[in-house]
């Protein structure tokens, strides 16, 4: 029986779900580590992928962070990815939802309260990325 690499797509991929999911709990790593009983080092390198998630601490990671263990194989690459054109303009990282500033950009856009403001705030940014 043949052993994938640490470090594979399938780790990686599982790595930034536990991240996502944590980020959108507003949950450190520290906080993670603690709830599932290892150290915040070892949460920094299973949300790499540098670590394969072992079964049993992914039963305990799903607990903690509220969700399915299905939930990390969302979306799952399952081949190689087709190359796909995206002009310079319309590309965003792969892994934005995981970035510290789009979390604290979706906070502070559904802090605010007022539906017309928060519409103008959206086309103000559409107008300043158009450029």
């Amino acid at each position: 029986m043949s052993r994938r690499p640490a470090g594979d797509a399938i780790d990686v991929h599982v790595g930034k779900r536990v991240r996502e999911r944590r980020m959108q709990l507003a949950m450190s790593q520290k906080d993670l580590a603690k709830a599932i009983g290892v150290s915040f080092q070892q949460v920094q390198k299973n949300e790499r992928g540098t670590n394969r998630v072992g079964a049993s601490r992914m039963f305990e990671i799903s607990k903690a962070l509220d969700v399915p263990v299905s939930f990390f194989f969302d979306n799952v690459p399952t081949g190689p990815a087709r190359p796909r054109k995206i002009s310079k303009r319309d590309a965003i990282p792969t892994d934005f939802i995981n970035q510290r500033e789009t979390q604290d950009l979706i906070a502070a856009y559904y802090r605010i309260a007022d539906g017309p403001s928060r519409k103008r705030f959206v086309r103000f940014l559409r107008g300043l990325s158009s450029r």
